[in-house]
């Protein structure tokens, strides 16, 4: 018998927790939490850093209706660990695997050094279908390419056995120091993240959060799409913090339709599962990406500058006020909530990567900061998709049309409306381009553009064709796959 720490960071969960299970073989546990503080403390953006105070708050309640609790740290992570198992005798560390490529390596190393001081230390899959290193093609080497890839992972198993939640855990020390939740500082000093209060951060919010989503999976297929996020799980942070795993939600997804690989519905959420898979996979054959193009030869693309040229353009989208009406109503639904819905995220990409021509990475830092499910490989693999620089990138000749966007997935303006009330009176298709309506419609809506809605700050027809010139420089695909 052995005491044994169990270092939570993205596994904020009781059940299916390969950590937490395999250390209760062996002992004792003391379930730890971290929060880094110094010149290796990894970044996590404002919004995140919300979830996870209240996260972890719903962590400890659990850990607390089963005999135990957390045990919080602030510091240094592996100083941190060596000061716990010198004040507890603790002669193992257990963890879960994370897939960001600074994650891994900070992991790395601390298991190297207290392996080399006698400490047994072990890490498990805790949030994945499967290891990214067992996924290969047959040149045993990785994929770049999501089909075949999604291909291989369907080969190598999705109905992976879950663990239950243990019913009683071991009591920790009283005695042993740990630090308030509420002093970590996560919670945002000003007070703009008001209008998270829809989410329930926690494992038992996420199963909320499915179960609700669970009856609309059949028709997951066709309103995947819709913008006002009707149609969709909305589960990424979940996900992100570890409250629920893809084992999990196949699992139940199997007992409820018997197969995940239909109906189409069934198939297709699934599908995205994968598609969060890949983006880890990405980043773990691939760690230079993010912060690099894969596509090596945008490394010299001529990126206008932020710094001058194009500063006023990036403010404008990252505030939603770039007068393009879908794209603002989903930069400010971002800003106020914290989520954007996927093809929400696909439209503003594309407009700032190939008609504001601004790079990715403005666009992936600026989501980093500001969406609750925030996670690098994901956010990575998305940008760099709609930038045409990644894996199984979109040609960068693929350009979205927002109008044409807006019409088909908010045929009926309802999301436009929620988050620009200033364009609420404007009647379709006005609303989706108010600069192309007359004068009369403008002020019958009361919209003065210019005043209290913005004009345009690009011309879309003429910043597509200067994309499309760009472009030319480094062309590799066919001009029939235009996406309009």
């Amino acid at each position: 018998m052995m005491t044994t720490l169990v270092w939570f960071r993205n596994d904020l969960r009781l059940e299916d927790n390969p950590a937490l299970t395999a250390a209760l073989r062996t002992g004792a546990i003391i379930p730890v939490y971290i929060q880094a503080r110094g010149k290796n403390a990894l970044f996590e953006g404002g919004a995140s850093r919300w979830w996870r105070h209240h996260s972890l708050l719903a962590l400890d309640n659990n850990l607390r209706a089963r005999g135990s609790h957390l045990i919080i740290r602030q510091g240094e992570a592996l100083t941190v660990l060596q000061t716990l198992i010198k004040d507890t005798g603790a002669t193992a560390v257990f963890w879960n695997r994370r897939m960001a490529p600074a994650a891994r390596a900070q992991d790395a190393a601390i298991k190297a050094t207290l392996k080399a001081s006698g400490i047994e230390v072990q890490s498990f899959n805790g949030n994945y279908l499967h290891e990214p290193w067992m996924i290969l093609n047959k040149q045993n080497k990785p994929f770049q390419v999501f089909t075949p890839y999604w291909k291989a992972v369907i080969a190598a198993g999705l109905d992976l056995p879950t663990q239950p939640a243990p019913e009683h855990l071991p009591a920790v020390d009283a005695g042993l120091a740990s630090a308030p939740i509420e002093t970590l500082g996560l919670l945002p000093r000003q007070p703009w993240a008001a209008g998270f209060s829809e989410w329930q951060p926690g494992e038992a919010g996420a199963w909320a959060r499915f179960t609700d989503f669970s009856p609309k999976v059949d028709a997951y297929a066709e309103a995947r799409n819709w913008l006002d996020g009707s149609g969709v799980s909305q589960l990424g942070a979940h996900l992100h913090f570890g409250e629920i795993t893809p084992r999990q939600i196949i699992q139940s997804l199997r007992t409820t339709h018997g197969s995940v690989l239909e109906p189409r519905g069934v198939e297709h959420f699934v599908r995205e599962l994968g598609w969060r898979e890949f983006g880890a996979y990405l980043a773990y054959h691939f760690p230079h990406t993010v912060d690099a193009p894969l596509d090596e030869r945008f490394n010299a693309f001529a990126w206008r500058d932020t710094q001058t040229e194009a500063a006023a353009d990036l403010r404008a989208w990252q505030t939603g006020q770039t007068g393009i009406p879908v794209v603002d109503a989903a930069m400010r639904c971002l800003w106020q909530t914290g989520w954007m819905h996927n093809r929400a995220r696909m439209i503003v990409a594309s407009l700032l990567t190939k008609n504001l021509a601004i790079d990715w990475r403005e666009g992936a830092a600026w989501f980093m900061d500001t969406l609750i499910d925030a996670d690098e490989p994901s956010n990575t693999a998305g940008w760099q998709w709609t930038a045409g620089t990644g894996a199984d990138a979109a040609p960068y000749f693929r350009i979205f049309n927002p109008i044409l966007q807006a019409e088909k997935f908010d045929p009926k303006g309802d999301f436009i409306r929620r988050w620009l009330p200033e364009l609420a009176r404007l009647p379709n298709p006005a609303l989706f381009a108010p600069w192309t309506a007359d004068a009369a419609t403008l002020g019958r809506a009361g919209v003065l553009l210019g005043q209290n809605y913005p004009r345009p700050i690009v011309d879309l027809k003429i910043s597509r064709e200067q994309a499309l010139a760009r472009f030319s420089q480094i062309k590799t695909f066919t001009a029939s796959s235009l996406l309009d």
